[in-house]
């Protein structure tokens, strides 16, 4: 393999789809609202790409440092457990897509708000720096929260209320009720996703003393958790287009839960953590799927 598929490797191309369901999806309400806007369609999707790239960069540095990624390990193997990427190699990524996501971060909030408005510059730079700070702390330092049992709650936050509703408020100016229930449920669909990943890891996380929701949980709880954050998401789905007043065609979205619920009685029949990892790529699809569907019924 050479550097530079080492290198795709380690961006784990995979999750690219999931990071930016959020934009897509706050692209879309705007787009019904009157508010939609190219230029910052396009950037907001390319400092997500970036974040979730060096979220991507510091797991890989940070789980293989602690030396979480190890033989018990069930999922693929990562670019540094491998050797593909040595522990420098990888520092070295993190620095040069911090500093360029930060650069596409700070021409987003100036297409955004020009010169109007310096106190929304000001809180979406801070918001920026913060996104990325979370987006390395996840698995690395002595703090790092994913080994705490935090990374459902920045997860839901960072991918759900952030992206949706900061997404919205840059293409709007202004926030309304409704733009809730959509963060709330890909906030949920997210976090879905990352639990859905420490179950299958569940058994070498706690081996490895990283305390995860499913560590703390168990194996039935966890189901139960998982179970309860799919079905939230779907009442908050029908609730948000219900409120909305749509039309049939508003609903269509609302069809990507189908597979999601086919999940949901596989996780449920589920006893070996090995299987759920054809689910993970299932739901973190899905989630997109629902956010491309919510933009095209936005256009009609």
């Amino acid at each position: 393999m050479t550097k530079l598929e080492a290198w795709i490797s380690a961006a784990r191309l995979r999750t690219l789809p999931l990071s930016i369901s959020g934009i897509v999806t706050a692209g879309a309400a705007a787009k019904e609202a009157g508010n939609f806007s190219t230029s910052i369609f396009s950037l907001a999707l390319a400092t997500t790409l970036g974040l979730q790239i060096l979220s991507n960069f510091a797991n890989d540095y940070g789980d293989g440092v602690k030396g979480t990624d190890n033989h018990e390990r069930v999922g693929p193997m990562r670019a540094m457990q491998s050797g593909m990427l040595s522990g420098r190699d990888l520092k070295k990524g993190i620095v040069v897509t911090s500093v360029i996501t930060l650069a596409i971060a700070c021409l987003l909030i100036y297409v955004a708000f020009e010169n109007q408005n310096i106190l929304h510059s000001s809180i979406f730079f801070i918001l920026g720096i913060a996104a990325i700070i979370a987006a390395i702390t996840y698995t690395v330092g002595k703090t790092a929260y994913g080994y705490r049992a935090l990374g459902d709650v920045f997860v839901f936050l960072f991918f759900g209320l952030l992206s949706v509703l900061g997404g919205y408020f840059l293409f709007a100016k202004d926030l309304n009720g409704y733009i809730l229930l959509p963060a709330i449920v890909i906030g949920l669909l997210s976090t879905a996703v990352l639990n859905l990943n420490n179950m299958r890891d569940r058994l070498a996380d706690e081996n490895s003393n990283k305390i995860t929701v499913a560590v703390l949980l168990g194996e039935q709880k966890v189901k139960i958790y998982h179970y309860s954050l799919i079905i939230i998401a779907f009442i908050c789905a029908m609730g948000y287009f219900i409120l909305k007043d749509s039309t049939w065609t508003k609903f269509i979205p609302v069809l990507a839960f189908i597979p999601l619920f086919i999940h949901l009685y596989k996780v449920k029949r589920n006893t070996s953590p090995a299987m759920l990892d054809p689910e993970l790529k299932k739901v973190a699809l899905t989630t997109f799927l629902f956010s491309i569907l919510f933009f095209v019924s936005a256009w009609f």
